[in-house]
C-alpha cells in the first residue's frame, strides 16, 4: 500500500491560526497574485495552496463560509464542480502530471486544516513524486517557486 507522506504540513499544522477565515478575507483583499488566487468564479474561486503537497496543488472555495456539503447552494455545487474539472484539465495539460488526487477533507477528524470553510483540493500527482526526501530528511522539494507557479497558471485561468 501507497502512502501520501507529508511530515512538511506539520509547519502548517502547529503555527498559531490567524484571526478570521482565509478563504473569506483573502478574496476580499483584491491582491490576487499576493493572495495566489487564480481564479474568480460566481459562487468560487481557485487559490494555491500556501502549503502544498506538490507544485501546482490548487483548492476550489466557495465564497460563502460554510462546512458542509449540504449547505452547498444547486448553483455552487455545479459551479464547484465544473471549476474542479477545468482545473484538472489545466494542470494536466501545463503541468504533464500523471494523475490528480482531488478530494476534501470535511471535519477537524477528516484532516481539514481549515474546517470551518469546505474546500477541494486538486493535487497533481507524477510517477515517483514521493521520494526518500520527505520520508527520510522531513523534506519535500519542490521544483518551482509559488510565484512562478502562479505567474506560469494564471493566463490558464483567465481563459476559463
Amino acid at each position: 500500500m501507497e502512502k501520501l507522506w507529508a511530515p512538511w504540513r506539520m509547519e502548517y499544522i502547529l503555527q498559531p491560526k490567524p484571526q478570521g477565515c482565509i478563504f473569506c478575507d483573502k478574496p476580499k483583499q483584491e491582491q490576487d497574485r499576493k493572495n495566489l488566487i487564480l481564479y474568480r468564479g460566481k459562487t468560487c474561486f481557485v487559490i494555491m495552496n500556501f502549503y502544498p503537497y506538490n507544485n501546482g496543488h490548487l483548492m476550489v472555495v466557495p465564497y460563502r463560509h460554510i462546512a458542509k456539503l449540504d449547505l452547498l447552494s444547486l448553483q455552487e455545487q455545479t459551479e464547484m464542480i465544473q471549476v474542479v474539472t477545468q482545473a484538472g484539465t489545466i494542470l494536466e495539460k501545463t503541468m504533464n502530471c500523471e494523475g490528480l488526487n482531488i478530494g476534501m477533507n470535511l471535519g477537524r477528524a477528516a484532516g481539514a486544516g481549515i474546517d470551518e470553510h469546505l474546500h477541494f483540493h486538486i493535487v497533481p500527482r507524477w510517477n515517483g513524486d514521493t521520494n526518500y526526501m520527505p520520508v527520510i530528511g522531513h523534506t519535500k522539494v519542490l521544483s518551482q517557486d509559488l510565484m512562478e507557479s502562479w505567474n506560469f497558471l494564471k493566463p490558464h485561468f483567465d481563459a476559463i
